[in-house]
């Protein structure tokens, strides 16, 4: 499936790495990889035209932290999306450095959670996980914060700037050992949160439609309480039309819960998949442009795996140079960085030992594709917003990443393969406040950006 590209990335030393979330940060239009770094740098990949480059300004780099986690979204309603990058002390207690929030004005980056009103905000406790939020729908983003013991955070902005914890105000505020977080309208018609936890049960929080949720994981079946999770990833396994929550388990059996009519989930994970591993990250894409997704295991000091929709039943498939038995995956992400309509792939390494990046492109082919990008009203990507492709008399969906289940974060655009089909009858994009706009017989190859309606 994959070609080792890693020659790609320019100035590609060894290095302590962990998540990567996908995002526009310079405002040009095209994406960057962003890139934690644990004691050293945190890096901003641009393709350049021919190869990766760092373009990372000196606040965003942030030399001085030990960052784990990454993830992007519009927090203030004004367009952009700001940065979190979550800081962790790997030997557990009070951390050294907090958390930054980095807001962009114009090419300069400010940290939020450093300001005096905000001090009291900012999140000074070890923490393995980050992802956005928009419970209420209304086009701005909070943080889910996953604590390595205690409480979750939910940081969000007030009208007037101030930032605070709105965990408790909306039900979040569970003690757990969090790892996975995915938020996505799961279960309502507004965006979920579901909880991966180690040594404990997972939670799902079902939103009620106001902003406030009902934690349902041992109802509906995702409980999982004598696991420990890792990577997460929200996916149609079935092709039934609901979302599944396909989890990996450090060490342990990992899940594939496909989501029944009724709403419950229930464990169909072939022997295959189902196999113990060292998981850190999951991911779903369409690497090869098909029409069905692949799952990609990051694995950590032991071979990464592979699995394909083959045959009406999920098999595994040969990975290429994608495979990595020798490094230690901490954290994982693909966009098509180079915008020639495949998705690329980026690894980082270094927990066990400091490594350089990875870098991998799928073997070329000429298939068909279309990917999405919805906005939010005020033209920031709409993170959590749910896209469905009718085309060949079959429908694929997806829901723009809000983070990807651990320590990541996804490029924020719904990518669809088609394989040998001509063309697409309809789009769905459905955001996170319930409303839809339908797009008849759109053009092929090419990025269709879909505005917010007018209220």
């Amino acid at each position: 499936m994959f070609l080792d590209c890693t020659p790609k990335i320019a100035q590609n030393p060894p290095r302590h790495g962990y998540g990567v979330a996908v995002t526009d940060l310079d405002g040009d239009g095209c994406f960057e990889f962003l890139v934690a770094g644990y004691g050293c740098a945190n890096l901003a990949l641009k393709w350049d035209g021919g190869r990766l480059v760092d373009t990372a300004d000196p606040v965003l780099a942030d030399v001085v932290g030990e960052a784990v986690g990454v993830c992007a979204a519009d927090v203030d309603g004004d367009g952009r999306e700001e940065i979190y990058i979550l800081n962790a002390d790997k030997a557990g207690g009070r951390k050294r450095h907090p958390d930054r929030l980095l807001a962009s004005f114009g090419p300069r980056w400010f940290d939020l959670l450093a300001q005096p009103e905000s001090m009291a905000t900012a999140n000074r406790a070890n923490g393995r996980s980050v992802a956005c939020l928009d419970r209420q729908g209304r086009g701005r983003y909070g943080f889910v914060l996953a604590p390595q013991g205690g409480a979750l955070k939910l940081i969000e902005m007030a009208r007037r700037g101030r930032l605070f914890d709105a965990a408790e105000e909306a039900g979040l505020d569970l003690d757990g050992q969090c790892r996975s977080l995915l938020a996505l309208p799961l279960v309502s018609g507004r965006m979920d949160l579901f909880v991966g936890n180690e040594n404990g049960a997972n939670f799902l929080f079902r939103n009620r439609g106001d902003g406030s949720f009902d934690e349902v994981a041992e109802t509906l079946g995702v409980a999982d309480t004598h696991q420990s999770a890792r990577g997460a990833v929200a996916l149609d396994a079935d092709g039934n039309g609901l979302f599944d929550i396909l989890c990996g388990n450090w060490k342990g059996s990992h899940r594939l819960y496909l989501q029944m009519a009724g709403g419950a989930f229930d464990d169909q994970a072939p022997d295959e998949m189902r196999a113990p591993s060292k998981l850190r990250t999951v991911i779903a894409a369409d690497f090869d442009n098909d029409g069905y997704e692949e799952v990609l295991f990051n694995n950590f000091g032991q071979p990464n795996r592979l699995f394909g929709w083959r045959h009406d039943r999920w098999l595994p498939i040969e990975i290429g140079d994608a495979a990595e038995p020798d490094f230690f995956g901490t954290g994982a992400a693909v966009a098509d960085i180079d915008r020639d309509g495949h998705l690329e792939l980026l690894i980082s390494h270094g927990e066990g030992a400091a490594q350089p990046l990875s870098f991998y492109r799928p073997i070329p082919n000429d298939n068909a594709w279309l990917r999405v990008m919805p906005l939010t009203p005020t033209g920031a990507p709409a993170r959590g917003a749910v896209i469905t492709v009718s085309a060949g008399g079959r429908t694929q969906r997806r829901a723009i990443c809000a983070g990807s289940g651990y320590l990541c974060q996804m490029e924020p655009v719904a990518h669809f393969g088609l394989g040998d089909l001509g063309q697409v009858d309809q789009v769905e994009v459905r955001w996170p406040d319930g409303v839809a706009a339908v797009i008849d017989s759109p053009p092929l190859r090419r990025l269709l950006p879909v505005p917010h309606p007018p209220a």
